[in-house]
């Protein structure tokens, strides 16, 4: 009976283990987008879109060009669970109902080609409390797609919007 017992408490244990999400970094961050006495409380990865509309360009009349609107994406954990979502705000918010709103602090070209910018932001709960109402900063690392379409838009498209697919990594900080 002792024996089955250990057993299902190894068993036990060991799933637990494996569904503890890693906080090892898996991109090297330039130092640009390093806070200050801040460390990684969870690493996201998020799937979805980078929303853009065809807008008059400020800068000359009668040209057109895609402007960023918002994201759209699904937040996962390591094991690839649907943890919560982010959106326009820009917003992360947990399943939890715990939500985080960020203000872009530096940024920098993504490595990869065809990639959007990898960014600091600057991190506020604006929700209940919950996984995600003590991040303080968050890192926009190991970007895939994203930008806006290469050709500028026209009149004709004015108003319309494009959705384009893309990935990254957040990873959530929170004061040492």
């Amino acid at each position: 009976m002792y024996r089955s017992l250990g057993i299902s408490a190894l068993a036990l244990l060991s799933a637990a283990c494996s569904s503890v999400q890693t906080l090892e970094p898996t991109a090297s961050v330039p130092q640009k987008l390093q806070p200050a006495d801040e460390a990684i409380a969870l690493i996201v990865p998020a799937k979805g879109v980078q929303i853009y509309e065809c807008r008059a360009r400020a800068d000359r009349t009668g040209s057109y060009a895609w402007a960023f609107v918002a994201p759209d994406a699904d937040l996962f954990d390591a094991s690839g669970k649907r943890i919560g979502r982010h959106y326009a705000g820009p917003h992360w918010e947990s399943i939890d109902g715990s939500k985080i709103a960020g203000t872009v602090k530096e940024s920098v070209a993504a490595p990869r080609a065809g990639a959007i910018a990898w960014l600091l932001l600057s991190a506020k709960a604006v929700g209940p409390q919950g996984s995600f109402s003590e991040i303080t900063s968050i890192q926009r690392v190991n970007t895939t797609g994203g930008l806006a379409p290469a050709t500028d838009c026209s009149r004709g498209e004015a108003g319309a919007t494009v959705r384009v697919p893309y990935t990254a990594d957040y990873y959530l900080l929170k004061h040492n």
